[in-house]
């Protein structure tokens, strides 16, 4: 699980194709009205949902955590 403040990359977000290979830090984690867990960040307006869109967690230095 990601944290506030971590880095992640996009590699795909499901239905956002223009997402993919935005990076962003994590501002908020919450869950929807499904108890989903998701993740809003700098990347953009939309939230990534880590159980169906496909992220990588990176630290200070471009590398997988």
């Amino acid at each position: 699980m990601a944290n506030i403040g971590d880095k992640i990359k996009i590699i795909s977000m499901d239905g956002e194709p223009h997402y993919s290979g935005k990076e962003g830090k994590i501002t908020f984690i919450g869950r929807d009205f499904d108890n989903e867990l998701y993740y809003r960040g700098t990347w953009g307006g939309c939230s990534v949902y880590p159980f169906k869109d496909d992220i990588q967690i990176i630290n200070d230095y471009g590398e997988s955590k």
